[in-house]
């Protein structure tokens, strides 16, 4: 094999996934040194040029270049706002901007409270009612108290530990973290205080 790269970036190279014939590849394609990829510039283009595995694309970018490396876009727009957080690029949006709860698309400009999502079909910022203190609003946290909301379903549940005595702030994840067994326990106390 004919390549330009030392032998220690071909070991790197064999360590993020690549064989022998694709470090050939990599040649015939004009990519001989760790600068070439700076010219590629991303993971998609990396390949489209050279034909490699995303995953192994992504590893091989993320090593040329560092945290600078752009990750492959997804092909669906309702999730390219939370691939953009888990690939280390930040996403900069507007305050008025809204993502469905439900399949994370972005809302029309003209969207208002209680609207359905266009892409899904379903509420894009349900409106709960607060456990804490029985406001009622969108998205996921109070805007009178700042508790976060619980699941209409577990409503009277929350009220119950909020009687019994646990903060606002624990509430929604001890909720989270019950057991259907739990939750009929919790549910008969309910059931004795009414």
């Amino acid at each position: 094999m004919s390549t330009q790269f030392s032998k220690l970036e071909e070991n790197i190279l064999k360590s993020k996934g690549l064989s022998e014939e694709q470090l050939a590849l990599l040649v015939e394609c004009g990519i001989e040194k760790k600068s070439d990829f700076s010219t590629i510039g991303d993971v998609n283009t990396l390949c489209e040029v050279t034909g490699l595995e995303t995953a192994i694309a992504e590893k091989v970018m993320l090593w040329a270049l560092g945290s600078t490396a752009k990750s492959v876009e997804c092909s669906s727009t309702s999730h390219s706002h939370a691939q953009a957080g888990a690939s280390g690029a930040i996403l900069i949006d507007s305050a008025d901007v809204v993502y469905c709860q439900s399949c994370s698309a972005k809302q029309p400009k003209d969207y208002t409270t209680g609207d359905l999502c266009p892409n899904c079909g379903q509420q894009a910022e349900p409106i709960c009612t607060c456990h804490w203190c029985g406001n009622v609003g969108p998205g996921q946290f109070c805007r009178g108290c700042g508790s976060k909301f619980v699941a209409f379903s577990d409503l009277d549940l929350a009220i119950q530990l909020r009687r019994e005595g646990h903060s606002k702030d624990e509430i929604a994840p001890k909720l989270a973290a019950m057991s259907v067994a739990e939750k009929q326990t919790l549910w008969a106390r309910v059931k004795a205080r009414n």
